[in-house]
């Protein structure tokens, strides 16, 4: 068993950036991949990116160049840096975590409760 608390989410301006962060716990729970999704209103939960044991990142094209995902075992936390946000950002953001590493959401196991961004222009 996993249990994923995040943090970090608000209410910024484009252009601006926020930190998302995802503690961790439970017996293994550094083995696992793990990511970040998100649900913008009226639309479906889409990834973000992941990352593995190791550090291997993967982003979503529409994030590229602007957000980065990261892992810090010691401190049990991922993290999501998002910079130049646009308000297409603006979304209800979910930590994941899994043994399979895959991009979709049937591939994680455990699930945050969620924190929401809101880029007002």
């Amino acid at each position: 068993q996993v249990q994923l608390v995040e943090s970090g989410g608000g209410s910024v301006q484009v252009g601006g950036s926020l930190r998302l962060s995802c503690v961790f716990s439970g017996a293994n729970a550094r083995w696992h991949y793990f990511a970040w999704f998100r649900q913008p209103p009226g639309k479906e939960r889409e990834p973000v990116a992941n990352i593995d044991i190791r550090g291997t990142t993967r982003h979503a094209d529409s994030v590229k160049g602007r957000f980065t995902i990261s892992r810090d075992n010691a401190k049990n936390t991922v993290y999501l840096q998002m910079n130049s946000l646009k308000p297409e950002d603006t979304a209800i953001y979910y930590c994941a975590a899994g043994m399979k590493g895959t991009w979709t959401a049937p591939g994680y196991d455990y699930w945050g409760q969620g924190t929401q961004v809101t880029v007002s222009s």
